[in-house]
């Protein structure tokens, strides 16, 4: 199995985008806008056991479906894309799963997403899923939101969260008559 990475352009900088011959294994965000995007390679080349190789071109896809995404565009880059999950396992992932199912410019909370995922009692196991996703974005995980409603955190950007939240309701206001 080869890895290979990508940078694709965000509104929080530039994000790691890492591939396998099966599809992208792993989309993450810079933690701070003074941080640049190489510094994630170390994180995930520990998680896949190896350092993947750089492929300058390999996130051209997934960087047109995210100028789509923040265009406003309702993309599920799920249907769009393919993912390997093999960073995810268990629990977890049947909460990606069904998180990736909550519909675009809605919410859900960490309690309904575990009702889903087949683990009624498993809130706080959803929002660990949440925070350990390996695809920010990609799986809408800021979709997931406090029992009262409010934003809750985003690993420690609840200003990111509440973007992509206002992105998605905002667009979905536009569209609808």
């Amino acid at each position: 199995m080869s890895f290979r990475y990508d940078f694709a352009a965000t509104p929080f900088g530039e994000a790691l985008a890492v591939y396998s011959d099966r599809g992208l294994v792993s989309f993450e965000l810079p933690d701070a806008a003074e941080l640049e995007a190489p510094w994630l390679l170390e994180g995930v080349s520990r998680r896949l056991q190896r350092l993947p190789d750089h492929d300058p071109g390999a996130a051209e896809e997934l960087q047109d479906l995210l100028d789509a995404y923040f265009e406003g565009e309702a993309v599920r880059f799920d249907e769009e894309i393919a993912l390997d999950w093999r960073l995810a396992e268990g629990f977890a992932l049947d909460a990606l799963h069904a998180i990736c199912e909550i519909p675009w410019g809605e919410t859900a909370s960490y309690g309904e997403v575990a009702v889903h995922a087949g683990r009624p009692r498993a809130a706080r196991a959803v929002g660990t899923a949440c925070r350990l996703t390996p695809f920010s974005i990609v799986v809408p995980v800021h979709r997931v939101v406090r029992a009262d409603g409010s934003i809750g955190q985003y690993g420690a950007h609840p200003e990111r969260k509440r973007y992509l939240v206002d992105l998605e309701a905002d667009a979905a206001r536009r569209r609808t008559p």
